[in-house]
């Protein structure tokens, strides 16, 4: 599989060679974006700068996004997938992000990630905005998703998106307040209405990603249970990451759903605890390896590594990510996609992950999103990196 990193003729935002990311990439056929925020190089006074509320925040960040895609040969018309990074102070002006996207996209409604972080990595950002385009299916008749202007799910290459799913009844208001598992139950009821509308089941579900609040996190290993009912025989993979908020105030958990048309399969390198969760180390569908979150967590004793150093964290992370892709028969060259998340006393060292990056993978080098949570789901971890891979078949 050959991956082509895009690299737009005229991109005036700042000099992109000299990161450890692509802008974009396409792999196997799919077309994936790093998120792009508003972020620009001042010749004046030699940084990043970003300007401008909201709105021009935003059409900056889509500005570059379309960039990017014509140099893929892809336009805005094929985005399928999206997953806007918006902060505490952005979410509330969020409608003027949201009418820039419908202006630009038009008739197009993708599924649609709306992920409320602490804050991004360039601290005027409002926004950050990451795609995934290519030809898709029909949009299908399974209902609109949150907010509005999106759909509930996405098919393309027999992959499956759905938009992030809310503990909301249908007049918009949310379903048990101050109860995690009535808000999960809720959730998971949701997003098997979705999957059947498109003849799946939930034993198609290959990824999931919950964001949590700090409320929801001292009984949020009892969500498992709902897991249970709901998941298998093949637990999918999983990400669980600790935000200021989630979308509606009184909502404690959303969970962002990745299905497949292709039988999952999971994917372990022996590591036995796994055998006690509700979620797998990865679940390859097809040619996509679907990798769970992973930290500085030793996989077989369970101890937490290298407390304090993001740095060697960010390097036992990857490594173990890339025993993951080896288990699956592939090697730092099949990985496409990084999202990683992290906490604000990593911050102070955080340049130092580019190193790293450098150092264990290979180039063009994945499409990467970094943002910064409340917390990670335990109190050692530094960083925590979501990954996605395309494995072809031997």
């Amino acid at each position: 599989m050959e991956r082509i990193a895009l690299r737009p003729g005229n991109f005036p935002w700042y000099d992109y060679s000299r990161y450890t990311f692509s802008l974009g990439l396409s792999a196997g056929g799919r077309t994936m974006l790093s998120g792009h925020s508003a972020s620009e190089y001042d010749a004046d006074t030699r940084e990043m700068v970003v300007r401008g509320g909201m709105r021009e925040q935003a059409r900056t960040a889509w500005a570059k996004i379309a960039a990017i895609l014509e140099a893929g040969g892809r336009s805005l018309a094929e985005v399928v997938r999206l997953v806007e990074y918006v902060t505490p102070e952005g979410i509330e002006r969020y409608a003027e992000a949201a009418a820039v996207r419908s202006e630009l996209l038009g008739d197009n409604r993708p599924a649609v990630s709306i992920v409320v972080v602490n804050r991004l990595l360039r601290p005027q950002a409002l926004i950050e905005i990451e795609v995934d385009a290519e030809p898709s299916e029909p949009p299908p008749s399974a209902g609109r998703g949150w907010p509005p202007t999106a759909a509930a799910a996405r098919a393309a290459g027999g992959v499956v998106y759905l938009s992030s799913i809310l503990p909301l009844d249908d007049a918009g208001a949310v379903i048990a307040p101050g109860d995690l598992i009535g808000q999960a139950r809720a959730i998971y009821r949701r997003a098997a209405g979705i999957l059947s509308a498109l003849s799946l089941g939930m034993d198609r579900v290959v990824k999931t990603v919950d964001y949590l609040t700090p409320a929801a996190l001292p009984n949020y290993r009892k969500t498992g249970a709902v897991r249970r009912q709901f998941l298998g025989p093949v637990y999918p993979a999983a990400t669980g990451i600790v935000m200021k908020r989630v979308g509606y105030r009184d909502a404690m958990l959303q969970v962002d759903f990745i299905a497949s048309r292709h039988p999952p399969a999971a994917v372990n390198p022996g590591w036995t605890r796994y055998a006690e969760l509700t979620y797998s180390p990865a679940v390859r569908a097809g040619e996509m390896l679907f990798i769970a979150g992973q930290t500085a967590l030793d996989p077989r004793s369970a101890t937490p590594m290298h407390p304090g150093d993001v740095a060697a964290q960010a390097a036992y992370v990857y490594d173990n990510i890339l025993q993951v892709v080896a288990a699956a028969g592939g090697g730092p060259e099949h990985l496409v996609k990084t999202v990683e998340y992290v906490t604000a006393a990593a911050l102070e060292r955080y340049r130092e992950v580019a190193g790293v990056r450098s150092r264990m993978l290979r180039t063009p080098f994945p499409v990467s999103t970094g943002c910064v949570c409340e917390t990670l789901l335990r109190p050692e971890y530094l960083i925590e990196v979501d990954a996605l891979a395309i494995v072809p078949a031997a």
